[in-house]
C-alpha cells in the first residue's frame, strides 16, 4: 500500500507540473497574439494618419492656386 501511495503522489506531482507548463504555454501564446494585434492596429493607425495628411495637402494646394 505504501508503494502504491507513493506512486500515486508521484503521478499527481507530475500531473501538476504538466498542467503548470501547459498554462504557461497558453499564456505565452495569448501574449504573442495580443502583441501581434497591437502591432497591427498601430500600423493601420499610422497608415490612416498618413492618408489623412495626404488628403489635407490637396485642398491646401488648390487654395494656393486660387490666391
Amino acid at each position: 500500500n505504501q508503494n502504491r501511495l507513493e506512486h500515486t503522489i508521484a503521478n499527481l506531482d507530475n500531473s501538476a507540473e504538466n498542467l503548470q507548463a501547459a498554462e504557461s504555454r497558453i499564456r505565452d501564446v495569448d501574449m504573442a497574439k495580443e502583441m501581434m494585434n497591437f502591432t497591427k492596429t498601430n500600423i493601420l493607425t499610422q497608415a490612416a494618419q498618413a492618408m489623412l495628411a495626404q488628403a489635407n495637402q490637396a485642398p491646401q494646394g488648390v487654395l494656393q492656386l486660387l490666391r
